[in-house]
Order: C-alpha cells, then structure tokens, then sequence
C-alpha cells in the first residue's frame, strides 16, 4: 500500500464480521432450528402471506439488531445469553409490524454511515497538526523577538575600532561585551570563529558565525554549548572545555602567577574539567548536554570570573586551592610519578583508612571509564580526582551515585544485606586487629536501616540513599574505619546537626580543602630553610619561576615537571552507556 493511500474500511469484512456474530446467538439458533423443523415436515410457505413476511422480519430484524448491538456497544441485547435471558430478550428484537422493520432497518443505515464517517475523521489532514504548539525547546524558548540586526550593528562598530577590523584573542573581551555575552566567553567566541587557524578573526565571520547562534540558539546554555561543541554534536566532551580554561588561566588576574608555569596548566584544567562533569554531567554518559549546563551553576560561575579577582573564591569549579590539595594528595601516591596509580597506591590514601574491598570496586571499572589503565590494574589522576572528592563529600548526588555503585556488587540497582554484610566483614576485622570489639552485623544493620529507612524491606535503593541526609554515616559504616570510628565517638545530636543539610553553608568538601590546605602551608613554612637551599642551587631562570610560584606552589614535588598541555590526561568518555 502507498504511503499517501486514505485508509478506508473493508465493508464486507466487517458485514461478515456481524453475520457470524448474529449466528452465533442462541436466539438465532432456536429460529433456525425452528426454520429446520418446518423444512423437515414439508410446510409450504408463501413468499407474500403474513406469518411468512413475520418470520423473515422477525430472522431480519433479530440480524439488524445483533449486528448494531455489536457495532455500537449497546447493552439491550448482549453477546451471550443464559436460558432465562432467551425468553425475555428475544421478543423485544421482534418488530410487530413491517413498519418497525423499516425504521429498524433505516436505523441500521444510519448507524453504519455514522461509523465508517467516524473513521475517516480519525485521519487529521497535515495542516490541524500546526494548531499544536510548539512544547519542546532543545536550544531554549524564545522568549521574545531579539532585534538581531541591532545586535550586529553594536559588534560591526566593536570592530571598527581595531585594524582592519580583525579582532586577536586580546580584544575579544569587547566584541563579548557586544555580544552581550560574559566577560570570558571570549576565548569560545575566538575559537568558534576560527581565530585559532590566522590569529585574528575578521568582522564578517564573526558576524556571520554570531547571526547564526542568535537565530538558532534562544538561551545562554545552547550558546554555550554552540560555541564549544564540534561540528555535527549536540554536546559537550571534555576536551571541548580545553581551549575555554586555557583562556581563563592565561587571563584570570587569580591565576597570574600561573602563568608562566605552563607546565602546570595541565593538571590545572584536567582537574577542573573533571569537577564540571562530576557536578554538571549529571548522566554520568561523559556528554554535557544543553539540558544538563541549564539545570547546574556553571554558566553562573563564569559569569562570577569576571567580577571575583580572587580565583579561590570560586570554589564549585575553578578554586586553585583546591586543586593544590588535590594534587598534592595524588603526588604523594604516586611515587613514580607517572600519573597512574595502583590499588597498593591508593590503599595508603589516608593511612590505609578505606577498606581492600571497596578499593577493588573501585578499580573493577565501576565508577572508571579508562579502559587501557584498567587492563594495567591502575587508575588516572583524572579519576582520582572524583575519588577525592567523594570520599571527603559523601552528600552529594554524585557521590552517594558514586559509593552506591561501588557497593552494588551483582548491579541489580539495590544493596542487599549480603552487600552490606560482604563490605563490614573486613571492617570487623580491622576492628579486631585494633582490640576493639565491633558491634554484631545484625546489630549495625538495624541501625543502618532505621538510619536510611528504606522503602523496600530487605533491599536500600538508590532513591533511599538520595532521601537520607546522613549517608556519609552509611558509607563509611561500610568501607571507611576512620571516619567510621570518629561517627562512634560523637553523640547523637550532633551527627544530626551535622546531617542538616539546609543549615550547613560549608560542603564537607570545601572545609576539608580548606582545612588540608592550612596543614599544606604550615608544613611547607616549616620547611623554608630547606627551601631557601634548594632555590639557591637553581639557575637564574629556574630562580625566577621558582619566586612566582612561591606564594602557592613551594611543594617540593611541583618542581618535577610533568607533560606539557598537548598531553592533558582526560579519560575515553566516549562510551554511550547511562549509568543511572
């Protein structure tokens, strides 16, 4: 059949359909077996006398009115009869006169028509589709008409003030002004131009590139995301993000004194990239969609680059000091510092505090993506950089995501009390080469459970964990001896006050970062004498670089020089699975 064909109905099946229906009936079947009983005795009828015209009225009409009562759904006569429904139901589908037959008939007629014109409505002609209105907005709703050509205007007179009206990276912050756009989509703004390949970007294709955006992008997430994503993708992946934060530490004026460490630039952007897509990329697919970037603080904390000077400030992604503890913590794991560590590594994070078991889960792949390290039994910095944080923030949607995984050992989507039981055996053995008694399984996991209150007996759900507010009690009950020991030592009340998530201004993970960065300052002023050795040893070059790095960078460690930027770590996020 064509694809432009009408459907129509099939009268004749449908008036097959009917006739078997009516034959079907008890009614029917006591006339015909009347009928046959008149045949057998030879009774002789006559086409035109009365009693024959009855019978055939009375075959006709009982027709008429199954056939409609089947069609239409009517409840005077139904489609089985009990014994004592045949007496009662028969008669009143017999007419008296051959006048009813015909408005029974003509009855008929009509109901027939009104059905088959029902179906052809059901086919709506293409042009009622265009009443619908529009409720799906993938690049933001317009909200109002944009005066496109004003917009344009206001940037052809930015580059009329520089030669040859081309703009370099350097006057990028003014056509971003004019473009209405934050202050540091300068770099995106360069890069989706074209300026990389010349140097420069010329007035008409900026302004052909940026009639394009406002024409097809209706909010600043779909700009975004435009200007960063390759061609032909609706997303971001992490090495769109490159280009954008080589700017912000080329520029920054928190971030100066980093600047002529390019040699640090590296680890810097792989570690902000990583707290945008373990914050933004809530999926865990490894593509930030425009939905996504709307949803999360991103777009608001580059806004915030341009009005806060003091980079720490911003601590949700682009906080230097909390990339100087991560690192360092990495650093000191990494004794061959070739920014892959193993389990043995990672066992000492912490003076051993995270159990062997969940340190095989973490390396099994279950919250890693880097499949050449995984055969190599070893995990990035990239993925140390989430380990960190959720181990220090187990709050978190990301983190509470990131243990339940871990802990959801046959992957069925719950913890089930063979889980839990498989994780706190090695705690209570760690306890007990402690002389300390641990408290029975059966005993913990009461507590557990009036601790989550799961909805489902028997079984902790993703949604359980996410509902309560003192999972990071949970957690480390099972995998971590430290804190866990530290949650005994404390009283009731102030494990919840602790757990009041509306009342706590400070993340667990900012007050760590901050408090090991204190730790990481005082340790390094006990150190100047040693310092102040080494610095005299260095060339005048070394020397120099050494005197700009020495407010935030004094870590003996730092001055081992890792790859440069073309050699920026970022995990294989090409895998098209959702984890959620």
């Amino acid at each position: 059949m064509s694809s432009g064909k009408v459907l129509q109905p099939v009268l004749k099946m449908k008036v097959d359909e009917l006739f078997l229906c009516w034959l079907s009936q008890p009614a029917t079947q006591l006339a015909l077996k009347d009928s046959l009983k008149r045949i057998k005795n030879e009774e002789k009828t006559q086409l035109g006398n009365a009693d024959s015209g009855n019978t055939k009225n009375e075959m006709l009409t009982s027709k008429k009115s199954n056939s409609e009562q089947c069609l239409l759904g009517g409840s005077r006569l139904p489609l089985t009869f009990s014994p004592s429904q045949v007496s009662t139901t028969l008669p009143l589908a017999t007419p008296s006169s051959s006048r009813n037959t015909s408005n029974v008939r003509a009855t008929h007629r009509s109901s027939g028509t009104r059905v088959v014109q029902t179906k052809k409505e059901e086919t709506l002609p293409p042009a009622l589709s265009q009443n619908i209105p529009a409720f799906y907005f993938p690049r933001g709703c317009p909200k109002e008409k944009v005066n496109i050509d004003a917009v344009i205007a206001k940037i052809e007179r930015t580059f009329s003030d520089f030669p040859n009206e081309r703009a370099t990276l350097e006057d990028m912050g003014k056509v971003a002004k004019a473009c209405e756009c934050p202050l540091y989509w300068k770099g995106p703004l360069f890069y989706c131009a074209g300026g990389e390949r010349t140097g420069y970007v010329s007035v008409h294709k900026f302004v052909a590139m940026w009639r394009k955006i406002l024409q097809t992008c209706y909010d600043d997430a779909a700009k975004f995301v435009h200007l960063l994503m390759n061609p032909g993708c609706n997303y971001l992946v992490q090495e769109d993000f490159i280009p954008f934060i080589q700017d912000v530490v080329n520029s920054h004026p928190g971030l100066s004194f980093l600047k002529e460490a390019s040699e640090f630039h590296s680890r810097y952007i792989t570690t902000v990239i990583q707290r945008i897509f373990y914050t933004v990329n809530r999926s865990w697919s490894g593509k930030i969609t425009c939905n996504e970037l709307r949803k999360s603080n991103f777009l608001q904390n580059v806004a915030l680059l341009e009005e806060e000077a003091d980079i720490n400030q911003l601590t949700d992604y682009f906080s230097y000091e909390h990339f100087y503890v991560i690192y360092c913590k990495f650093w000191e794991l990494d004794t061959d510092h070739d920014l892959f560590i193993d389990r043995k590594d990672l066992a000492r994070h912490n003076d051993h505090a995270i159990s062997n078991r969940m340190i095989e889960r973490i390396f099994s792949g279950a919250v890693t993506r880097g499949r050449n390290a995984q055969k190599d039994g070893k995990i990035s910095y990239a993925d140390f950089v989430w380990f960190l944080i959720s181990e220090e923030d187990k709050k978190t949607p990301t983190s509470i995501e990131y243990w339940f995984r871990c802990m959801d050992l046959d992957g069925d989507g719950a913890l089930s009390m063979y889980e839990l039981e498989y994780f706190y055996e090695e705690q209570c053995q760690i306890l007990e080469n402690m002389a300390i008694e641990p408290l029975p399984f059966e005993d913990c996991l009461c507590q557990m459970l009036d601790l989550v209150k799961p909805q489902h007996e028997g079984k902790i759900t993703l949604h359980d964990l996410k509902r309560c507010k003192m999972t990071n009690v949970f957690f480390d009950t099972f995998f971590n001896i430290e804190k866990y020991l530290d949650h005994e030592q404390k009283d009731q009340f102030s494990m919840l006050r602790d757990g009041d998530g509306e009342s706590q201004e400070v993340s667990d993970w900012e007050r760590y970062a901050a408090e090991e960065y204190d730790i990481l300052v005082a340790e390094e002023a006990a150190s100047d004498q040693w310092n102040d050795r080494y610095e005299a040893e260095l060339n005048p070059v070394d020397h120099q670089k050494a005197n700009v790095l020495k407010y935030q960078m004094q870590k003996g460690p730092f001055f081992e020089k890792p790859s440069l930027l073309a050699n920026v770590d970022l995990d294989d996020y090409d895998s098209e699975e959702d984890f959620e």
